[in-house]
């Protein structure tokens, strides 16, 4: 995990600190009533402990995506190995082109998916015909240049309501959204997630935890600051989903 990818270098990240940080980033989770499965290292992909960027996972089944850094080849259909022997249903990659899970956003209306350094437009056509066949509508996005993934710079919150950086405040595609804009010098909180009520918000932004507080949100601080020195946040370091209409996990999944 050391040795993973970073756009800008700002030193590595220190190992037992990550450690403590990814414990208590599971710990979050469970308290805000997920069940979590912790899944086997792939020592061979430091990168792998984002395992967001390798599928995607939706009540019809998980999509083997296709990471757009060359250190990450294979790392996906790894995953999906595992994640087909907990009897998911998998849709293997199909493409020459690639994409990343981090610049993918599931919302009610549509499934957006920014084009960046890691997914181009290859990779996002075919994610579009495999979900337009399972009914969703799917929008590609122009994600700015100097933002790595699409989801580095937003999220959900609700189904009517996104968090943004300043960058994308104005995108067309969030016309149809109530848009908060995370205060200038926390741009990096704007990677938040919902787990049932709870919003968890990265610890270190307390502008941004204010406002969402202001806002009504159940606001639970989680450490991600080794995750953030390999442009990590608190999305990438999990596959979230309601699998209701998926096998329950083996026990002792």
């Amino acid at each position: 995990m050391v040795d993973g990818l970073r756009a800008k270098d700002r030193g590595a990240p220190d190992f037992e600190r990550f450690q403590l940080e990814h414990r208590g980033y599971i710990h979050a989770l469970e308290k805000a009533g997920a069940h979590v499965t912790v899944l086997d290292a792939l020592e061979d992909y430091p990168d792998s402990v984002f395992i967001e960027d390798a599928a995607l996972c939706l009540p019809e089944g998980v999509v083997e995506l296709r990471p757009g850094a060359p250190s990450r080849t294979g790392e996906a259909c790894l995953l999906a190995g595992m994640l087909a022997g907990f009897g998911y249903a998998v849709t293997r990659c199909e493409s020459d082109g690639f994409i990343d899970g981090g610049d993918i956003l599931v919302t009610d209306s549509a499934i957006l998916v920014g084009l960046s350094a890691r997914t181009d437009r290859l990779g996002f056509e075919w994610l579009k015909d495999v979900l337009e066949g399972w009914g969703y509508s799917v929008q590609a996005v122009c994600t700015p240049q100097e933002v790595l993934h699409f989801k580095s710079d937003c999220s959900l919150l609700d189904s009517q309501t996104v968090l943004v950086t300043d960058r994308l405040s104005r995108a067309e595609c969030f016309a149809p959204f109530r848009v908060l804009t995370v205060p200038r010098g926390e741009e990096a909180a704007a990677n938040c997630i919902r787990v049932n009520d709870i919003l968890l918000v990265p610890a270190g932004f307390p502008a941004t935890a204010e406002q969402l507080d202001r806002e009504g949100y159940a606001v639970e601080t989680v450490a991600v600051s080794q995750a953030g020195l390999l442009d990590g946040g608190l999305s990438c370091m999990s596959l979230r989903w309601n699998n209701k209409k998926n096998p329950k996990p083996k026990p002792g999944a």
